[in-house]
């Protein structure tokens, strides 16, 4: 009897794992998630800053202004857009991993070898309490100032002084209602040919606006900046006003100065601040305790909170995305991946909810928000703790027993040449 209890005893300290097991463990499911991460947000940032910058190069292409100004105004984007794709990223990084570890029968190995899921998940909540100080820094300190330092860009590449330069082919506002276009223009900017003006003038009442449209073959804008004038004047062309009754009458000239005000300095931008979005943790907190109108301390307040929330959030999506992971040992991939994504997508807009009925001094911000966050948690935790292995125990198995059979019916309504099944069939 006591050989047997020995032999036992000794089988369970072999599988046991030892120190080094686990720090080569943790490594392993690190390196795992480190490929997958860095993919998805390369990805994820790429397609959000490209269409951000098609936007802002038609903005230049439209003001003038130098190339650097729309670079500049990208890099300050970054921190907002990391904020919004880190959680993402990380949660299905995650789900990710742990499908192809229950693929290839990794995780299989890994249980078979003692170690309970919670341990095997212990790297990645490393992962997520990292993460999660990240994104409170990003939320609370980075984001204020890049916010702001965007618009600052922005407001000066829209009110900055014209430099009196023209793109062939593009359609220039000069400012004061005047739209400037050449199809071919000098080395300097400045020398145009095939000229096209559209300007919008007040009539001599001041009640009414005079459209006009000139046309000219050779042009040269001339800057004055002592005097504030900017002159284009124009050769050989034709200028069409419209009349009263909606007509237009061309009339053909040989030289014309079109003069106008030229801004030689761009207005000043506001101080930082003004916007709550613009502020950090910090000053949000001692703003929103001093008296001041109740709508700005409910702003104030409620732009605290979800930034805080939103961040600490990332502790908890190791939680869910393990389970979720494991779940698909006996259920479609899909499935898995398609819920995750349903309750972060809620959980996300539920915040902002109520982060508006804060604004809207509906609720009181700070305990409904702290509120949503601990019960994201809690529910995280359940599904976590509850989860005792590949599709053992799964807490939400009747939600992915309903998705099945909903599944199902959808594909009996369709036609037999619209079946999966069918179409993989055919050749």
């Amino acid at each position: 009897m006591n050989n047997q209890s020995d032999l036992i005893s000794a089988r369970r300290t072999a599988l046991k794992p030892r120190q080094g097991h686990w720090l080569m463990l943790d490594t392993y499911m690190l390196r795992l998630l480190a490929k997958p991460l860095m993919v998805s947000l390369a990805v994820v940032m790429a397609a959000l800053l490209l269409e951000r910058l098609v936007r802002l190069f038609e903005l230049l292409a439209e003001r003038g202004g130098g190339a650097g100004m729309v670079f500049a105004m990208a890099a300050n984007l970054i921190p907002h857009y990391l904020g919004l794709a880190l959680p993402a990223a990380f949660c299905f990084s995650m789900l990710s991993v742990i499908l192809r570890m229950c693929e290839e029968n990794e995780m299989d190995a890994l249980e078979g070898s003692g170690l309970s899921i919670q341990r095997i998940a212990v790297p990645y909540l490393g992962v997520g309490v990292a993460l999660a100080l990240i994104s409170v820094a990003l939320f609370g300190y980075v984001q204020p100032y890049s916010r702001y330092a965007f618009s600052a860009i922005k407001h000066a590449l829209i009110n900055s002084p014209w430099d009196a330069q023209v793109i062939p082919g593009t359609f220039i506002d000069t400012g004061n209602g005047m739209r400037l276009s050449a199809l071919e223009v000098g080395p300097e900017g400045r020398k145009l040919k095939n000229v096209f003006v559209f300007q919008v003038t007040p009539d001599e009442s001041g009640e009414k606006t005079v459209e006009t449209a000139i046309t000219a073959k050779t042009g040269e804008l001339i800057a004055h900046k002592e005097t504030g004038k900017l002159v284009l004047s124009l050769k050989d062309g034709i200028t069409m006003p419209t009349s009263e009754d909606g007509g237009t009458t061309a009339l053909a000239f040989g030289s014309l100065d079109i003069s106008r005000d030229y801004a030689a300095n761009a207005p000043i931008f506001r101080p930082r601040g003004l916007s709550e979005r613009e502020m950090t943790l910090d000053e949000l907190w001692n703003e929103a305790a001093l008296p001041g109108p109740a709508d700005r301390r409910a702003r104030l307040k409620s732009e605290f909170h979800a930034r805080l929330v939103r961040g600490i959030s990332l502790i908890f999506l190791p939680l869910l995305a393990v389970p979720m992971g494991l779940s698909a040992k006996r259920t479609p991939r899909w499935e898995s991946i398609a819920l995750t994504g349903v309750i972060i997508i809620a959980y996300h807009q539920s915040i902002q909810l109520l982060e508006g009925f804060g604004d809207l001094q509906i609720i009181d911000p700070g305990p409904a928000i702290w509120g949503l966050g601990a019960a994201f948690g809690l529910f995280c935790s359940w599904l976590f703790f509850s989860t005792k292995g590949q599709g053992q125990g799964m807490p939400l198995r009747h939600i992915f027993r309903f998705v099945s059979f909903i599944t199902r019916r959808i594909k009996r309504l369709l036609p037999a040449r619209f079946r999966p099944e069918n179409q993989a069939q055919t050749p």
